[in-house]
């Protein structure tokens, strides 16, 4: 705009200067002279090219305002980096901390499925924290609380005579609150290995990940499972499991329970293998399924590192609908520091999350079996 304001200025000066050329030959009253025509001749050319300058300049901002009312809406687009490249940044100073936040699954091809970093990580967690797995989980971006609703009574109908009054019946509720914590570990990892292109560090740094993520949340989880799951069965016979006493266990829940599909037991790797020698007429009551879950009495089985093992006192069974268990947690953060272990020559990756867990109606729909 500054460019055509003095452009047009310069032009209206030189026509002044035109008009005063005139003026003085029209006060002389005898013509322009030769050497007034060539002094008009050079302004009016000077002014020609400020004209062509001018329009050049409102002819550009015309198409500037076109392309920008044309891309309008438009945000611009940023290479996006895949996490090898974020984890080989983290690791080189570029970059002092990531979120990695869920992103929408890829096609599987016929050989392979491509999946984020976070997506790895969980993957592992579910292997080792089967909680994760079978429970209703609300992945959040901020860890504040959480308020859950649940019913704990329904309506009662009763038999009313025509033309009596219909008494009110309303159902009751409570909430359990979720309250997620910071859980965090540091991963150490050797500058050598940061180095090298062909050492595949995000993959193990997720296996790493994943494995201890798993672990501390289902520690999490079935801490408060333990906390509000009701007493099932109290096994008659000390450091053993009958068929009948887990029969007993299925049909101690509220009859709903047994027809939801999230319904199935939770045991540890040694309790399985001991249910997995019981028989009853039909043989052994376990149906085993190679890459689980197996089942017992048609309910499916999980393997949980958190449950006690058979011990005099312990709980070593949990049965219940387990997609009560709810869940609330953040993005994974991963941050980054060269100096942490400078001594050692390692580069220190941290990992941060936030995880909180409750059971809505624990008392009725998650039960144990207690050993005497």
């Amino acid at each position: 705009m500054s460019f055509i304001r003095n452009s047009e200025e310069a032009r209206g000066n030189l026509i002044h200067q035109v008009r005063e050329v005139i003026d003085i030959a029209e006060a002389r009253g005898d013509g322009l002279s030769t050497e007034e025509l060539r002094k008009i001749e050079n302004i009016e050319a000077d002014i020609a090219r400020h004209d062509e300058a001018i329009g050049v300049a409102k002819r550009n901002e015309e198409r500037a305002a076109e392309a920008a009312e044309a891309a309008r809406g438009f945000v611009p687009v940023e290479e996006a980096r895949g996490d090898a490249e974020i984890f080989r940044a983290l690791a080189e100073g570029q970059m002092r901390s990531h979120k990695f936040e869920k992103r929408a699954a890829l096609v599987p091809s016929a050989n392979t499925v491509a999946v984020d970093f976070l997506d790895r990580v969980m993957m592992k967690a579910r292997l080792m924290g089967p909680y994760l797995s079978v429970s209703e989980v609300f992945e959040r971006s901020s860890g504040q609380d959480l308020r859950i609703p649940v019913m704990t009574g329904f309506s009662t109908a009763a038999e009313y005579a025509a033309g009596s009054a219909i008494a009110d019946s309303n159902p009751t509720f409570s909430s359990i609150l979720l309250q997620p914590a910071k859980q965090g570990f540091l991963v150490p990892v050797a500058n050598e290995l940061l180095t090298d292109a062909s050492f595949p560090l995000e993959s193990t740094i997720a296996d790493q990940a994943g494995n201890e993520i798993g672990r501390r949340a289902d520690a999490i989880i079935h801490a408060a499972v333990t906390a509000v799951a009701g007493s099932g069965v109290t096994a008659g016979t000390t450091n053993a499991i009958t068929a009948d006493e887990l029969v007993d266990l299925v049909y101690s829940t509220d009859g709903a329970v047994r027809t939801l599909p999230e319904t199935g037991f939770v045991v540890n790797t040694s309790t399985l293998a001991a249910i997995r020698k019981l028989k009853d007429d039909n043989g052994y009551i376990l149906n085993y399924v190679a890459g689980g879950p197996s089942t017992i009495q048609g309910f499916p089985v999980y393997e949980s590192p958190s449950v006690a093992s058979i011990a005099t006192g312990t709980k070593p069974v949990f049965f219940g609908h387990l997609g009560s268990i709810k869940v609330a947690t953040t993005g994974l953060d991963v941050a980054v520091s060269p100096d942490y272990a400078f001594n050692q020559d390692v580069t220190t990756y941290r990992f941060t999350y936030r995880i909180a867990a409750g059971v809505a109606n624990g008392v009725d729909h998650v039960k144990y079996l207690e050993m005497a």
